[in-house]
């Protein structure tokens, strides 16, 4: 049988105001208030550093970065530097786990369902073992970068759904420089909407995590 889960569709929102939402959600499902919250959200452009984030992969500095537009925020999740735009679909999973040793089991939970949805676009893609995320040859078409706190996730995953796939003149991605980026609509070769890849997206996590999604609401 399947637990119900509270669904916050957000649309277009900037990165901090997210980043805000989500530490407000993580105290909640924490302290027993709320319960487990997946937040669907796309954002402008934004360049996120991780914990093991190295200066050397972003290409320009801050300045020039916000000359063009683009906003760049140190935050607590593992992993190097990563970009959000226009046309990718991000997933924050704010849930309580048992015991830390779920963290591991999450990610793959997080990644079969992103490749059961690229099978349902006629996609193959898997899991790499030597990085989280999931993949297209050698390129990645859904990142993921998670941050454990009191037992509670956050941060998520972020797939490329019809965003442009020249970011990669911005930043190394995942500070993966033999690697590449790809997305839905460069693999099917035809245009995805985002409503259609996430609708398909939350079946698959809904089946994954045997969870039910409650009518979304507001933040």
């Amino acid at each position: 049988m399947a637990s119900h889960a509270r669904l916050l569709d957000l649309g277009v929102r900037p990165y901090r105001e997210v980043w805000n939402i989500q530490h407000r959600l993580h105290e909640a499902v924490r302290d027993g208030s709320a319960p487990d919250t997946w937040i669907v959200v796309e954002h402008p452009p934004v360049i996120t550093l991780g914990r093991q984030a190295k200066r050397e992969n972003v290409f320009f500095s801050a300045g020039e970065l916000s000359r063009r537009g683009i906003d760049v925020v140190q935050i607590e999740r593992g992993g190097d530097v990563t970009y959000h735009g226009p046309g990718q679909l991000v997933v924050y999973p704010i849930r309580r786990l048992e015991r830390f040793r779920e963290v591991v089991p999450l990610v793959r939970s997080l990644e079969a369902a992103v490749i059961n949805l690229c099978t349902r676009f006629g996609i193959r893609a898997e899991r790499w073992s030597g990085h989280a995320g999931v993949w297209v040859g050698r390129n990645q078409i859904c990142a993921i970068g998670l941050a454990v706190q009191r037992m509670v996730s956050l941060h998520g995953i972020a797939l490329n759904v019809s965003m442009q796939l020249d970011y990669d003149r911005l930043i190394v991605p995942c500070g993966l420089r033999d690697r590449g980026i790809t997305s839905l609509c460069a693999e099917t070769g035809r245009t995805i909407e985002i409503d259609a890849a996430k609708e398909v997206l939350l079946e698959e996590l809904a089946r994954t995590f045997a969870v039910e999604f409650v009518q979304p609401v507001e933040a």
